[in-house]
Parts: structure tokens; C-alpha cells; sequence
């Protein structure tokens, strides 16, 4: 799977789990562009992916961590130890804290 196709995937998940309806964004955007980023016709910026995340109550992390579960064909569980493997690697060299 593409990596647009799954935002879209994740973004429609997330959406149809919180209720909402594609026009329920009309204060972030429009239903038209909703149904774009659904269908993996766009890829918003990540200051979109924040509105978005924000309009469904979940932190922007968990579209991405969903988005890339479904393209990458890993769990969670497997995405978040990886993350806490290369967060490590940082802190050890003192990048990170």
C-alpha cells in the first residue's frame, strides 16, 4: 500500500470510529478535500495532519502510527519499539533526551 493510501485508509478509520462526517471538517477543510485524502489523491502537511488529528480528538501520532502500521504491514506494538530503539540510539549519543 502507498503511503498516501494509507493516511487515507487511517484518516477514514479514525474518522468513521469518532462519528464524524466528512463535512464535520469544514473547519479545518473542505468535505471535497476530505474525500481526496481519503481516496490518496492528496497529501496534506503535517500542520494538516495536526487540524485533522485535533477535529477527531486524537493526537496526531496515532493517524501516523496507524498510517504507517498499514503501509509498512507492521503492528503497533512492533512501530513503537522501533521508534524506542532509534529514540535510544539519540539519547545515548546525546542528541535526544
Amino acid at each position: 500500500m502507498e503511503l498516501r493510501e494509507a493516511l487515507g485508509t487511517a484518516l477514514r478509520r479514525q474518522r468513521k470510529a469518532q462519528s464524524l462526517s466528512q463535512e464535520a471538517f469544514t473547519t479545518v477543510s473542505s468535505r471535497t478535500y476530505i474525500s481526496q485524502l481519503e481516496r490518496g489523491l492528496k497529501s496534506p502537511t503535517l500542520e494538516k495532519v495536526e487540524e485533522l488529528a485535533k477535529a477527531m480528538g486524537v493526537h496526531p501520532l496515532t493517524l501516523l502510527t496507524e498510517c504507517f502500521s498499514l503501509r509498512d504491514q507492521k503492528s503497533v506494538e512492533d512501530l513503537f519499539a522501533l521508534i524506542q530503539q532509534e529514540l535510544a540510539s539519540l539519547r545515548s549519543k546525546g542528541l535526544y533526551r
